[in-house]
This record gives C-alpha cells, sequence and structure tokens, in this order.
C-alpha cells in the first residue's frame, strides 16, 4: 500500500490547499451576495413601496421597522464571512509553505497568530450580536450568551500553535548557521 506524503506537491496538503481555493472562492461569492442583500435591504428599508414594485413576499418583513433587523442580521453575517475568509486565507499561506515542503517558514507564524485572532473575533463578534438581540428585544426571548470554551481552547491553542512554530524557524535559522 503506498504511504500518503505529507508534504510537496501531489500530498495531502496539497490536495487541502486545492480545497481551500475552493472554498476561498466560495467564501468570495457569498460576501460579495451578502453585500448586495445589504444594499438592496437598505434600498427597500427607504422605500418600502419598492417591495410592492418587485412583487416580493417576505412574511414578517412587510413591516418598515423590520428592515433594520433584516441590514443587521445581514451586516453580522457578512462580518462572519469576512472573519471566516480571512482564516481561510492563512490556511491557505500555510498550505502552500507545506506544499513547498517548508513548515517552519517564519511567516507561518503570522499566519497562525492571524487565524487565532480572527477566531477570537468571530467569537466576541457572536457575543456583540447577543447584546444586539438582547437590546432590540427586551425581556429575552430564550437569548443565551453562551461562553463557548470549545472556541476559546480553539483560539488558545491556535497561538500555542504560532509560538511552537516560531521556536521551530529559529531552531531552522539556527540549523542552518551550523558549519
Amino acid at each position: 500500500m503506498p504511504q500518503m506524503r505529507a508534504l510537496g506537491p501531489g500530498s495531502v496538503s496539497s490536495f487541502l490547499k486545492t480545497v481551500l481555493d475552493v472554498v476561498h472562492i466560495a467564501l468570495w461569492f457569498g460576501l460579495v451576495a451578502a453585500i448586495l442583500l445589504i444594499f438592496i435591504a437598505v434600498v427597500v428599508g427607504f422605500n418600502p413601496a419598492l417591495l410592492g414594485e418587485l412583487h416580493v413576499n417576505l412574511p414578517g418583513l412587510e413591516a418598515p421597522e423590520r428592515w433594520p433587523l433584516v441590514v443587521g442580521r445581514l451586516t453580522a453575517f457578512s462580518i462572519y464571512l469576512f472573519g471566516i475568509l480571512v482564516i481561510v486565507r492563512q490556511w491557505q499561506g500555510i498550505f502552500a509553505t507545506l506544499m513547498a515542503k517548508d513548515p517552519f517558514d517564519p511567516v507561518n507564524v503570522t499566519h497562525l497568530r492571524i487565524i487565532a485572532l480572527a477566531l477570537a473575533g468571530i467569537e466576541i463578534g457572536r457575543y456583540a450580536v447577543f447584546v444586539a438581540r438582547a437590546v432590540l428585544r427586551p425581556g429575552g426571548h430564550g437569548l443565551q450568551p453562551g461562553l463557548s470554551l470549545t472556541a476559546w481552547f480553539s483560539v488558545l491553542v491556535v497561538f500555542v500553535l504560532a509560538e511552537v512554530f516560531r521556536e521551530g524557524s529559529r531552531l531552522r535559522r539556527e540549523a542552518e548557521l551550523t558549519i
């Protein structure tokens, strides 16, 4: 049975890089679509009569006071997509170094730190959405902020991995200087 290579061209890392490339393109399409929907929601919010002209029947959204909620939700979703896009882009960079058989490239430290910051930002954004919903819906209606230990553990793990890669990069530099 042939052994799968982890690094280099034709390896598992090159396959994953290709998958990330496809996901990256799909995320861009999703982000552009969400931004277009925000624009449409803002236009309709300022002129609700357009709904009749467009022949759009969205139950529960006929009232003009609900359009800011739609814009808010689409904006939150767009920010979330942007965060995921940042993470995928950083993973693409990491997998590019793996394909080049250079896992301890110093740039991977930066990639991992940006991933950790993006994960933390997404989690903080989730709390911001909770606060906004609580302000807009006094009384709760079943809202729970839910501290996600998994998300924060993931942030810490990625920061630790960044330091491991930084140390690996330093050791590699020292080995290259040794004659």
